[in-house]
């Protein structure tokens, strides 16, 4: 195995990682549990899938940029000298870790909070709040995949 390898690899499957669990939350398990659930069972649901969700994006958002610097250095003989695609995903990680910590400080507490006082009405409204963000990231992390496989060199 190359040594770009040992940085290749992490990177990519925390990538898929990190963005594969948003889709499934966004595209798969919302529209089932807003289908079947009423919001006691939806909300406190959703409270349980982000605190295990979260462990692994945590994992994602440390090894990140860690792989990712790993291959910057293998790869360039500086920062400035990779392709603008490169300061682009980097950018869009930057972006996306502050959408994710925004979630993670402040609205998922929010939400439990609610859950816990059995406040419906309000943890739905932070649910909306996080849907959007996480629609958010997931559209980022996207690109940035997309991104990265292109390669674009402008």
């Amino acid at each position: 195995m190359p040594p770009f390898a040992l940085f290749y690899v992490p990177h990519v499957l925390t990538a898929m990682l990190w963005v594969g669990g948003m889709f499934f939350a966004w595209m798969v398990l919302r529209p089932a549990a807003g289908a079947r659930l009423q919001p006691p069972e939806r909300l406190t649901l959703w409270a349980e899938v982000f605190r295990r969700l979260f462990v692994w994006v945590w994992v994602a958002v440390l090894i990140l940029p860690i792989s990712g610097l790993g291959m910057w250095h293998m790869r360039f003989d500086s920062l400035g000298a990779a392709p603008r695609y490169v300061h682009i995903m980097a950018g869009g990680y930057l972006v996306m870790l502050a959408l994710f910590l925004r979630i993670q400080l402040l609205q998922l507490p929010a939400l439990k909070r609610a859950v816990a006082a059995k406040d419906w009405p309000a943890g739905g409204a932070v649910l909306a709040q996080i849907r959007r963000l996480v629609g958010v990231n997931l559209l980022l992390g996207v690109l940035v995949i997309a991104l990265a496989s292109a390669r674009p060199m402008f």
